[in-house]
C-alpha cells in the first residue's frame, strides 16, 4: 500500500509541526493539497514560512492551467453553472479545481462554506477538487490566499482552475488579477438590463453569459442590450471582442459554446503575447498585495504600535490630527 506522505511523522512536540510535503502535492494527494491550502491560509508565522517554502519548490509545476474567474450577483447561479461546466470538462478529460469564495461575516468572521452542497455532482467527481474559502473581509470578492491555493492546485495536476467569487459589486474586479479569462454572469428580466451594470466589471469581462435561459424568455433581448453596451466601451484586448451568449447552468445549454470561447480567447492571447504579459502584470500585483499584507502583519506584531495606535486613533477621532498624519505616525513606528 502506498504510504500517505502528505504529512511527516515526527515526534509530537509543539516545536515539531507536521506539514504537507511537495512530493505528496506532485502525486496529486488530495488530503495533502487540502492541508497545504490550509497552511497557506494560516496567519501563524511558522505556517506562513512553511507555505512559502512549499510554493517555491512547487512553482516550476505551475502556470500551464487555464484560469477562469467567474462573477455575478448573488442568485445568478454561479455554483450551478460551475457544477455543470466542471462536469462537462471532466468528461472531456480535464482535471478541474474550483476555488469557491464564501462571504465572511463582518461580525463573527464566520463563513457559510456551503459550496460542496451546491455543487453536488462535481463534488463527487474524482477528477474535481472543490475548495471553499472564506473571504475574511477581503475586498475584491476573492480570499486573501486564493492565488496561493490556485498555484497549489496547478502543482497537483489540475489543468482548469475555476474561481467563483463573492458577488459584491464593482470591487470584485480584482479577480482579473488572478484569472486568464473573466466570465461575468448576468440575469435577464431583472429590471432595466443596463441599470445595474457596474462599468468596472463589464469593462474587464472577457465574456458575458446570460444565465437561466431555460426559464426566461427575455434572454435574447438582454443579450442584445449588453452587446450594445460593450460597443461603447474600450476593449481591454486588441485581439478579443467579448461575446455575449445565453446559457443555462441547469440544463447545460450553451456551456459547450462558453468553453469554446474560453479556448479561443486563450489561443489568441497566447499567440499575440498578451497572455504572458497579463500574467507578468498579475505577478506584480501579487507582489504588492504581499507587501501590504506584511506591513499590516508588522503593525500587528509591533509592541510600539500596539502601545501607540490607540492614542493615534483617539487623536484622529477627536479631530486633533488628520488621517494622513495618523498614517504617517503609524508608519514612523515601523521605521518605514
Amino acid at each position: 500500500m502506498k504510504r500517505d506522505s502528505s504529512f511527516s511523522h515526527s515526534p509530537a512536540r509543539r516545536s515539531d509541526v507536521t506539514y504537507p510535503d511537495a512530493d505528496s502535492i506532485r502525486d496529486g494527494n488530495r488530503a495533502a493539497l487540502a492541508r497545504a491550502i490550509t497552511l497557506a491560509e494560516s496567519r501563524r508565522p511558522d505556517h506562513r514560512r512553511q507555505a512559502q517554502n512549499l510554493l517555491r519548490e512547487l512553482m516550476p509545476l505551475t502556470g500551464s492551467a487555464i484560469r477562469v474567474g467567474m462573477t455575478g450577483v448573488p442568485g445568478v447561479g454561479k455554483s450551478t453553472v460551475i457544477d455543470a461546466l466542471g462536469t462537462l470538462l471532466t468528461q472531456r478529460g480535464h482535471k478541474v479545481a474550483v476555488l469557491a469564495v464564501d462571504p465572511s461575516s463582518t461580525h463573527s468572521g464566520g463563513a457559510i462554506l456551503g459550496d460542496k452542497t451546491r455543487m453536488a455532482t462535481l463534488a463527487s467527481n474524482d477528477n474535481a477538487f472543490i475548495r471553499p474559502s472564506p473571504s475574511a473581509g477581503t475586498l475584491g470578492g476573492v480570499a486573501a490566499k486564493t492565488r496561493e491555493a490556485m498555484l497549489l492546485c496547478e502543482a497537483a495536476g489540475f489543468d482548469v482552475i475555476l474561481i467563483e467569487t463573492v458577488g459584491v459589486g464593482q470591487s470584485e474586479t480584482s479577480v482579473a488579477n488572478l484569472a486568464d479569462f473573466f466570465l461575468v454572469l448576468m440575469l435577464a428580466g431583472a429590471g432595466d438590463e443596463l441599470q445595474g451594470i457596474k462599468k468596472g466589471i463589464i469593462e474587464m469581462a472577457d465574456l458575458i453569459a446570460i444565465n437561466k435561459a431555460d426559464e426566461n424568455h427575455n434572454q435574447d433581448a438582454a443579450a442584445a442590450e449588453y452587446r450594445s453596451a460593450l460597443r461603447i466601451l474600450t476593449p481591454i484586448s486588441s485581439t478579443w471582442t467579448p461575446p455575449v451568449i445565453t446559457i443555462s447552468g441547469l440544463t447545460g445549454q450553451g456551456l459547450a459554446e462558453l468553453w469554446h470561447h474560453v479556448l479561443d480567447h486563450r489561443e489568441r492571447l497566447a499567440t499575440s503575447g498578451e497572455l504572458a504579459a497579463k500574467r507578468r502584470k498579475q505577478d506584480v500585483a501579487w507582489m504588492w498585495a504581499m507587501v501590504h499584507e506584511r506591513i499590516q502583519e508588522r503593525i500587528a506584531r509591533s509592541i510600539a504600535a500596539k502601545e501607540k495606535i490607540p492614542s493615534i486613533e483617539r487623536k484622529l477621532a477627536d479631530g486633533v490630527i488628520s488621517p494622513m498624519t495618523g498614517a504617517d505616525e503609524i508608519l514612523d513606528l515601523l521605521k518605514l
